[in-house]
């Protein structure tokens, strides 16, 4: 060490290196005081690159036509350089393409065909990235040459890669090959072992450089570069020979021995070539002697003793690099000590079991080893043997073998003992295990598992579920523990298909495992049938295949279809056959189908469990068309106008169409004829048709049937109805119309029947028309009749007005003329005061009323008499007395409360009510002690009446 060497830890730091007296190979060498190692070697060198000479280049004069090469010479130099080419002074490179090159390999600029555009002055650019500096050559002029133009020529290879390249493993390497030729040649490569290029191979712009990446043993081979134009063909060919520097499969690990022990150590190393081994031990080379055998990659040393002890290296090596494996060699010599490794304070078994109670003392040698029992000499039996490690094992372990046993070890260093106890416990013993079941989907059961065991030790119970544990701390949806210290039932509640399976209840204890195991099966309904198919689909039938699904341990019994349509509620089921689908059966036909609608199909299995869910449902098909044969329904008609008839029918649904362009097919004749006249109606939704001919009379009757077609043809006709032709009014008016005041609100008008034939009109009813002078419009009312009915009344009207009214018979074809008017006055309003100063009395089941004569107003009707309105209290039915007086005599059972009013009668009607009066039941009168009760519903005054029916009582 120096100023100019220095350590800085393990790092070697080299103060203004020199290229004369620092280049060379350097290695490590770190030591302690277990030995030395040696490091990897390192070879330092310097690169760098001098400056071109100034001299001028010569002129290169080339006919156009002609291929060139221009040079680049670098100066001396050391390290990887990279070239490139500037022309005429343009700061930007020449640009490489399939007539111009610049070879990373020589540094020359090549062109393989001169152009005209190429002449001027070429120079050379050199950069050394480890030296970090670039450095520029004098320019090379280029003219043209005037003596003529080059003809064509075949490739001539100026830049080919050599004969035979070193590839080293996961390199890069790029192969260059470039021909002068006009025409310009094209460049294309392969292998001449006939294997395919590697698909990881790269090509530059030109194709002139081929790259493999990530070279490998399988790119080995010789490879060919062909140039070829119109010409000919030129080609160049290498081979690429794979290396490798060593690589370790088996490295040696630390090792500690025992004195006198043997060591093997065995090292491995890939490489190509194969590398070899050489064995260091503390950084020198380690040579054989008597106890040292060195072969290849293998090292044994016998009789170990202390002097042994180091660090060792295994070098492998070959011609590309050296690799080193390190690892330590201590020899340990030293007296039996239990101090790390003691004898298990107090091992515990079973009655009936085995225990192996270890004796593993630290000692250099190994140490003999020997057992006491409490203080006897133990020695071997059938039951009782020591291992070759030194452990006691007891055979079938009795009670008796409960003690303390000591473990006496011993070498020629020295003597060392340690002492155990041996803890003998009953075995425990599974008593009530789990046992097979069957069982029905959601069912709880119970697998029992209960043991016996020594009451000093603790029992754990786990649950096992076809190999996975049955977590139930995390409360496991359906599994549940139940039982004490001694029981672990598990309790399995709504039972699943998918519970079915092995169940293995595992007793452990600080000593031992147990376990019994029971298969539970799970019968349910069958799951889902699978791939329902439609084979063939026809008008009315279909033709289905489908896979079981799972039987879910019960065997499958039967299938059923079921349809859906666009029409239908859901699913229905549909008719087969074979009309009972078995469950080996897994093809049916479906009839019964409507034809030209769409359906869709599902299968649906059962077993003696019950009817599992229904499969996925088959593709929508429709069902092939066919000629419709529901004829339609409810063929009526009439009405309309003169010439026409009318004809009504109920259309037929979409589903019963049975195919494309549905309508409808008129058939019809005059009653008595034998030509029938066909009309088609060539609308889906169509109920309704008019048939039109000036030679219908009115009212004549015909023969109709409605039919169906689409466009597979015409279906069946509905049987043959009558409906009669369209009519004219009626010729005639009424005669002998009058009108009667009933009251104020109400009149009648009555008229006289037309006699009615088939010229003059059919009369189906009349139409009464009323109005009054001042209305604003014609007509303020209008009321129909039907049939012969010649009276009626109108309500809803003004008081003490005129009204005029007037008649007219209709039919379908519509009204005819009116009568003449005739007119009536109603009745004034009825009174508008109700019956005031009303008093009762009530003897036995007597009760006599009495009240004020009601006054009337100048435009109200006079009063005629007065109406008593009476029921009991719970009833709604009631009772009305009239009477021209203002008093009257009840004679009714008062078991009830009475709720009673009075209001007038006049010619307007009937007049305003009074207020609702309670006559409570006698039993209610008695309890309170009163015979007779007076009312007047005027509270505010008192009234004498002296009633003709009672003596004079004062009114409250």
């Amino acid at each position: 060490m120096s100023y100019h060497y220095r350590l800085d830890g393990g790092s070697l730091a080299i103060s203004s290196p020199r290229t004369d007296q620092d280049t060379g190979t350097y290695q490590c060498l770190a030591t302690n005081l277990l030995g030395t190692i040696l490091s990897q070697k390192a070879k330092l060198q310097f690169a760098y690159i001098e400056d071109f000479e100034t001299k001028t280049r010569s002129t290169v004069s080339v006919r156009e036509g002609q291929g060139v090469v221009l040079l680049c010479g670098p100066p001396p130099h050391f390290g990887g350089l990279s070239y490139a080419w500037t022309f005429n002074d343009n700061p930007l490179y020449v640009q490489e393409d399939n007539r111009r090159f610049v070879s990373q390999e020589t540094g020359n600029l090549y062109i393989a065909k001169v152009e005209p555009s190429d002449v001027g002055n070429y120079t050379c650019y050199i950069t050394n990235k480890e030296a970090q500096r670039s450095v520029q050559g004098p320019p090379t002029p280029l003219v043209q040459r005037t003596d003529g133009v080059m003809g064509e020529y075949e490739p001539k290879i100026e830049v080919h890669f050599p004969e035979t390249i070193q590839a080293a493993k996961d390199s890069s390497i790029k192969l260059e090959c470039f021909a002068l030729g006009n025409p310009v040649p094209d460049i294309s490569w392969r292998r001449l072992d006939g294997n395919p290029l590697p698909g990881k191979v790269k090509y530059s712009k030109s194709q002139a450089i081929l790259e493999i990446p990530n070279f490998q043993q399988e790119d080995e081979g010789v490879y060919e570069c062909i140039a070829s134009n119109l010409r000919g063909r030129n080609l160049a060919k290498g081979q690429l020979i794979f290396y490798a520097p060593p690589e370790w499969e088996q490295k040696i690990q630390n090792t500690y021995l025992s004195i006198y022990d043997s060591l093997f150590w065995e090292c491995k190393a890939s490489g190509k070539p194969n590398p070899w081994y050489t064995w260091l031990k503390n950084g020198e080379r380690l040579n054989p002697e008597e106890r040292i055998q060195i072969e290849n990659g293998t090292l044994i040393i016998t009789m170990l003793n202390v002097s042994d002890s180091g660090i060792y290296q295994c070098a492998a090596e070959n011609k590309y690099q050296i690799i080193y494996a390190n690892a330590e060699l201590r020899v340990l010599a030293s007296a039996p000590d239990f101090s790390k490794n003691p004898i298990k304070k107090n091992s515990v078994v079973q009655v009936g079991g085995d225990i192996v109670i270890e004796c593993k003392p630290n000692a250099f040698p190994r140490a003999a080893i020997s057992w006491k029992r409490g203080m006897e000499i133990l020695r071997q039996s059938k039951r009782v043997f020591i291992l070759k490690d030194g452990s006691l094992k007891i055979h079938n372990v009795t009670r008796l073998d409960a003690g303390s046993y000591t473990c006496i070890a011993t070498n020629q260093f020295g003597v060392a003992k340690n002492t155990g106890s041996l803890v003998v416990k009953e075995r425990t013993v599974i008593t009530v295990p789990p046992s097979k079941m069957d069982v029905t989907v959601g069912e709880s059961i119970v697998l029992p598992c209960q043991v016996s065991h020594d009451s000093s030790i603790e029992v754990v119970f786990l649950w096992s579920f076809n190999g996975d544990v049955i977590d139930l701390k995390k409360g496991v949806a359906h599994f549940e523990r139940i039982g004490g210290e001694s029981v672990g039932d598990l309790m399995i509640r709504n039972i699943q298909l998918n519970h079915s399976g092995k169940y293995l209840c595992t007793v452990k204890t600080t000593l031992e495992s147990l376990s019994a195991e029971a298969d539970i099966i799970v019968r349910g309904p069958p799951g889902p049938p699978e791939d329902v198919r439609v084979e063939h689909i026809s008008s009315t039938t279909s033709q289905l295949s489908w896979r079981p699904g799972s039987d879910n341990n019960s065997p499958i019994q039967i299938f059923s279809i079921q349809a859906r349509t666009p029409f239908s509620v859901g699913w229905q089921a549909v008719s087969t056959v074979p009309e009972i689908l078995n469950g080996k059966t897994y093809n049916a036909t479906v009839v019964g189908l409507s034809p030209w609608v769409e359906y869709e199909f599902r299968v649906v299995a059962g077993n003696s469990i019950g009817i599992g869910e229904p499969s996925k449902p088959s593709e929508v098909l429709r069902t092939k068309a066919s000629v419709p044969v529901m004829a339609p329904t409810n063929i009526n008609g009439g009405g309309g106008s003169r010439s026409e008839l009318v004809i009504t029918w109920e259309s037929i649904p979409e589903e019963l169409q049975n195919g494309e362009e549905f309508g409808y097919i008129i058939m019809l004749r005059p009653v008595g004829s034998t030509t029938w006249t066909k009309e088609r109606v060539p609308f889906v939704e169509s109920s309704r048709f008019v048939y039109r001919n000036e030679s219908i009379t009115p009212l004549s009757p015909f023969e109709v049937k409605v039919g169906v077609y689409n466009k597979k043809g015409e279906g069946a006709l509905s049987t043959t109805s009558i409906v009669y032709s369209g009519e004219d009014e009626p010729q005639l008016a009424p005669r002998g119309t009058s009108v009667q005041s009933f009251s104020a609100s109400e009149m009648e008008v009555s008229w006289n029947a037309i006699a009615w034939n088939r010229n003059t009109g059919r009369v189906l009813g009349y139409e009464v028309l009323y109005w009054t002078d001042d209305s604003k419009e014609s007509v303020i009312g209008k009321i129909r009749v039907s049939g012969n009915v010649t009276t009626k009344n109108i309500t809803g009207l003004k008081a003490n007005t005129v009204y005029f009214a007037s008649v007219r018979a209709y039919n379908t074809a519509g009204t005819g003329p009116s009568s003449p008017p005739a007119n009536g006055t109603t009745k004034k309003s009825p009174p508008s005061q109700p019956p005031a100063n009303i008093a009762w009395k009530l003897t036995n089941s007597k009760l006599c009323l009495n009240w004020e004569h009601v006054k009337t107003m100048e435009n109200e009707s006079e009063v005629l008499g007065y109406k008593i309105l009476y029921r009991q209290n719970r009833q709604s039915k009631t009772h009305i007395l009239e009477t021209n007086n203002t008093s009257a005599e009840l004679l009714v059972p008062f078991e009830e409360d009475y709720l009673i009013e009075i209001r007038t009668v006049s010619d307007g009607g009937d007049g305003s009510s009074s207020e609702e009066i309670r006559i409570p039941k006698m039993s209610s009168l008695s309890s309170r002690g009163v015979s007779v009760i007076e009312l007047s519903i005027h509270f505010l005054s008192i009234v004498i009446m002296i009633f003709y029916c009672f003596a004079i009582q004062p009114l409250i």
